[in-house]
């Protein structure tokens, strides 16, 4: 999909923000304004956004692609998602794509038979009023199911926490024209003990959920790595950590499996507020993009 470019930043700061606030104050427009200027092609949405969620980050921007990472089916209809996405394409037009997923059955109590669900939701955006084209959505999938409707009634996929190896592995099941948009962890510290440290309070939420864990144990890993925020293995296989340069090479490195697109995400010791400019700035030079 050429209106996701080749990199992203994956934050839920701008999400929280305006989830918290109602509006995108002056601190979080800059630093949409820094991303895109600094040469990166999307901005993803973190933490469950709505459509509507997109609009502020679209009018700070002069460039960039903005896109739901991930929307929940359960907390939006399919018609006021597809009546806010022909808002957002009449006034941004090719900037916005639409990131669906099934979130996890502790989040909602509406949560059952997500394949199905997620099936007739998508028919529901194509029989909308004004539907939303299957090359502008793009589905958090991580297993063969999931995988293969991305490929069938959408662009394409989005996995989360993921590894190269579940790349290779996806793109195989995708086959060579869906779009493939991984999301990865990094921390640019070369102080590995320390970055460690940073990474498992954050990978707890994760390690508590069954659609990760089940998706990390059909890579290899074992119930024992998913105790006190992951084994030193997983954290490291999940998470890039180094300096710019090394970063940017795990970043590469899905490419090389078959990703379109990679969708990075700076960890902090606050990821779900803080804005990382430091850390942007770098990845930015270290990946050759341009301004």
């Amino acid at each position: 999909m050429s209106r996701l470019g080749t990199f992203g930043i994956w934050s839920t700061a701008w999400t929280n923000a305006l989830r918290e606030d109602g509006k995108l104050g002056p601190e979080f427009a800059d630093a949409a304004s820094e991303v895109d200027l600094l040469g990166y092609d999307t901005i993803w949405l973190g933490g469950s956004p709505a459509v509507t969620f997109a609009a502020p980050l679209l009018e700070a921007t002069p460039r960039i692609t903005v896109a739901t990472g991930i929307l929940s089916i359960w907390q939006h209809t399919p018609a006021e998602v597809a009546a806010q996405r022909a808002e957002l394409e009449r006034a941004y037009p090719g900037r916005f794509v639409l990131g669906l997923g099934v979130s996890h059955e502790s989040f909602t109590d509406q949560y059952k038979r997500p394949y199905s669900a997620m099936r007739e939701y998508l028919t529901a955006l194509d029989e909308a009023p004004e539907p939303v084209p299957v090359d502008e959505r793009v589905l958090a999938a991580l297993g063969p199911r999931m995988l293969a409707l991305a490929r069938d009634r959408a662009a394409g996929a989005h996995p989360y926490l993921v590894t190269p190896e579940h790349t290779r592995w996806a793109r195989r099941v995708l086959g060579p024209d869906a779009l493939l948009a991984p999301e990865l962890m990094v921390i640019l510290d070369t102080d590995v003990e320390k970055a460690r440290a940073i990474a498992r309070p954050y990978l707890t939420l994760y390690l508590g959920l069954p659609n990760y864990t089940g998706n990390l144990a059909r890579m290899g890993f074992t119930d024992d790595d998913f105790y006190d925020g992951g084994s030193d293995r997983l954290v490291d296989a999940m998470v890039a950590i180094g300096d710019a340069d090394s970063v940017a090479t795990r970043v590469r490195d899905f490419l090389a499996a078959g990703a379109d697109h990679v969708a990075i995400q700076v960890v902090s010791e606050d990821p779900e507020h803080d804005l990382p400019y430091e850390s942007w700035r770098l990845l930015a030079t270290a990946l050759s993009l341009k301004p």
